[in-house]
């Protein structure tokens, strides 16, 4: 009697290995995906093994320190529109004079903003891009040339010219518009000047109408 019910035992226990193996690998999958899933949550958007390899391959062999100078509230607004305030950067590009620009345009970080810092480029930057070509649309927002006073050759003095329309709020705007301009661009030493046109090739800001920053 004993022996039949250790022979059912057997028999029962033998039945039962395939559902029990089958629970030991769901386990130990499931404790291997909440492993992974708590690796995976220091990562950025939980990137995949693959999207790492890829951002790997494309991360920039070098970088390059720079500034970027904002207006800052409330002295560039009420007591010197002139007055601009330096944050750090770091260009991929050896093409920092263009990308500093480009990170102006861009505006300050949440965090910068909160404390105070400021600029109306973006803002007055208005419909599509004349320098788009050969492509129909996405083009530039600007132009940056070196030793050119517009047209002309001028050791140390740098064009900055907008491809879109610009639709300023006032002289206020276009003051502080060119101070963080002038400024970011003369960080670097071989820059002394800076020109800043309209899309139409006029002198920024100028009212006076005389393009009186060619000549």
């Amino acid at each position: 009697m004993k022996g039949l019910q250790n022979d059912r035992l057997c028999s029962s226990v033998s039945s039962r290995r395939p559902r029990f193996m089958l629970l030991i690998g769901i386990s130990v999958c499931m404790l291997f995906a909440l492993v992974l899933s708590a690796w995976s949550g220091n990562l950025p958007f939980r990137a995949s093994a693959a999207s790492l390899a890829h951002a790997s391959a494309d991360s920039p062999a070098a970088s390059y320190p720079i500034k970027v100078f904002f207006s800052k509230f409330p002295e560039s607004v009420s007591t010197d529109f002139s007055a601009v305030y330096p944050v750090d950067r770091t260009s991929p590009t050896i093409a920092v004079g263009t990308f500093s620009i480009q990170l102006l345009i861009a505006g300050p970080t949440l965090s910068e903003r909160q404390a105070g810092y400021f600029s109306e480029l973006n803002s007055i930057l208005t419909g599509p891009s004349s320098c788009s070509a050969p492509f129909p649309t996405g083009g530039p927002d600007f132009k940056l040339t070196l030793n050119k006073r517009g047209s002309k050759d001028e050791q140390g003095t740098a064009t900055v010219q907008f491809c879109r329309a610009t639709s300023s709020p006032g002289i206020g705007a276009d003051a502080r518009i060119q101070a963080e301009i002038t400024a970011t661009l003369k960080q670097f030493p071989s820059i002394k000047k800076v020109v800043i046109l309209t899309v139409g090739g006029h002198c920024f800001g100028d009212e006076s109408g005389k393009d009186s920053c060619l000549s």
